[in-house]
């Protein structure tokens, strides 16, 4: 039963998209694939019109002996408790965050163009910065935000905003308290992660359900909705175009929605995640890696399972890989590979073949490595605790040359050819590996109307997931032109798309093909 809680502040607005695979055939390409009317497009940007403030990711190239060995370690400021999670890079820099559970601690800024020499160019402390399973980054006018989990007591806590549009320069400017916070449970009733589209910023916090906020001022958060299925502890909320993906944190269950009525989700499946020797496969948190759902397993072993969600509304399973001796953590994608913390140890497992997983490599950290991040042919692993002094954070190398492949474009949404599209839908684009934010932008995620119009809107990356957010809706009964050329999209290391992807959609009962050449 879903309940949704009333709650002060103004009703929910925001907009979203929907996910399909670029690669499902003829059929699905049918808007692309024809010709329709001469009509000029408004000019947009060159693909490549994107620049880094940093240096961007790893470029350089190992040696075999140096393979899957701890060339540095990167640490946090004074008052660092070493609980580390997850990296990502942002404006050519990697992004560190490290606070334990029970709050205290920051973010780092490092210079990682020579991997095993970092340099820390920027950092900040918070007193109230609690661990967070996603790094949640958006624009609001010419400044950039990045939200995180807080913690002040046992009984109040929720998200909190660094202001990160300076890296040599961040700064904590705000936070906001979910109602029914309550800690020690770590996993029941505290925010989790956290997802931003539009000015709307979606946290998932355990039994409490997925809270709506307000982020047009992420110095004034306002919370607008919560949205709760009974018994479900909600971990992470994906979101990619009209599609959300609810997992749980530590159990099975899946729940996806159509959430192109911002004022009334409509579950699509909900589900216990099952493998063919599981009727229950639990899982510690899950991930979007372009077509994929995927999860890290716990509790009966560990390794990755991965779910096909080409139809959101009948997700099917990819793959799985059981590890006798491993305790799922979180899990990445980066092109045929995956990486997966394993509690004891990080394993790097082959995903050429979804149906045939192999684990291909192990790293090995002192503490409870849960977290292991691929950028370019390094990776960071890292412990949430127990871990040696100094080496909370680990890079590895871990493939000899440079990675040279850019992101391949494997779900988009709406659908090529999809007809009756909300017009408050957003347009959402799933890579195959995580990408460098900056590099989506006017001129390499292009959208215009029927009549040639641009369409002005926002663009908003999360690892390897980008959403546009239309600066207002959609026109009624129109036809959609969206374009990812190549060479503008890349990878954190700088490598661009290298294949064009059109599609057309429409917000009425016909899609208008795209224009003749």
């Amino acid at each position: 039963m879903k309940t949704r809680a009333s709650l002060p502040g103004p009703s929910a607005l925001w907009a979203s998209a929907a996910l399909l695979s670029a690669c499902a055939g003829p059929a699905a390409d049918k808007a692309a694939d024809s010709a329709g009317p001469t009509v000029t497009l408004d000019a947009m940007p060159a693909p490549d019109d994107w620049s880094v403030r940093g240096p961007g990711g790893p470029t350089g190239a190992f040696s075999e002996d140096e393979l899957l060995q701890p060339c540095a370690y990167l640490n946090g400021g004074e008052g660092s408790a070493e609980h580390h999670n997850l990296v990502v890079m942002h404006d050519g820099y990697l992004l560190f965050p490290w606070a334990p559970e029970d709050g205290g601690g920051g973010i780092s800024f490092f210079d990682v163009s020579d991997p095993c020499d970092p340099v820390k160019v920027g950092e900040t402390w918070a007193d109230t910065m609690r661990e967070s399973h996603t790094l949640a980054t958006g624009r609001v006018g010419d400044r950039e935000y990045l939200a995180v989990d807080h913690h002040v007591s046992g009984t109040q806590g929720g998200i909190g905003f660094f202001d990160i549009t300076d890296p040599a320069a961040p700064a904590w400017v705000g936070s906001v308290d979910l109602p029914g916070y309550a800690y020690p449970d770590a996993y029941f009733r505290v925010a989790l992660s956290a997802t931003w589209l539009g000015d709307r910023l979606f946290v998932p916090a355990g039994l409490l359900g997925v809270f709506t906020i307000d982020v047009s001022d992420p110095t004034h958060p306002v919370i607008l909705d919560q949205v709760v299925e009974t018994g479900h502890i909600v971990g992470t909320f994906h979101v990619v175009g009209d599609v959300a993906v609810a997992s749980s944190a530590g159990l099975a269950r899946v729940i996806t929605y159509d959430v192109s009525d911002p004022a009334a989700w409509q579950v699509r499946t909900d589900f216990n995640l099952s493998t063919p020797d599981e009727a229950q496969a639990n899982f510690y948190f899950a991930n979007i890696g372009g077509r994929y759902a995927l999860f890290a397993r716990k509790n009966n072993g560990g390794g990755p399972v991965a779910l096909d969600l080409t139809d959101p509304d009948a997700p099917t399973l990819a793959g799985t890989l059981k590890t006798p001796e491993g305790e799922g953590g979180y899990v990445f994608r980066q092109h045929d590979r995956l990486f997966q913390g394993e509690g004891g140890y990080g394993a790097i497992f082959d995903f050429s073949d979804p149906t045939a997983i192999t684990q291909l490599a192990r790293v090995d950290l002192e503490g409870d490595l849960d977290t292991v991040t691929p950028l370019g042919n390094v990776l960071y692993a890292s412990v949430d605790e127990k871990g040696d002094p100094g080496m909370a954070t680990a890079v590895f190398p871990w493939a000899t040359d440079p990675d040279t492949r850019g992101p391949a474009l494997d779900w988009h949404r709406p659908a090529d050819g999809q007809t009756w599209v909300a017009p408050t839908s957003a347009i959402g684009l799933s890579f195959d590996e995580m990408i460098e934010p900056r590099s989506a932008h006017t001129g390499s995620f292009r959208v215009w109307t029927e009549d040639g119009t641009a369409v002005p809107g926002r663009f908003y990356p999360m690892e390897a997931v980008v959403n546009f957010v239309p600066d207002a809706p959609l026109p009624a009964d129109t036809t959609i032109w969206v374009e990812v050329p190549a060479g503008g999209v890349a990878d954190p290391s700088g490598n661009p798309t290298t294949e064009a992807v059109r599609f057309a959609f429409s917000t009425g009962a016909e899609v208008t093909p795209w224009p003749a050449p």
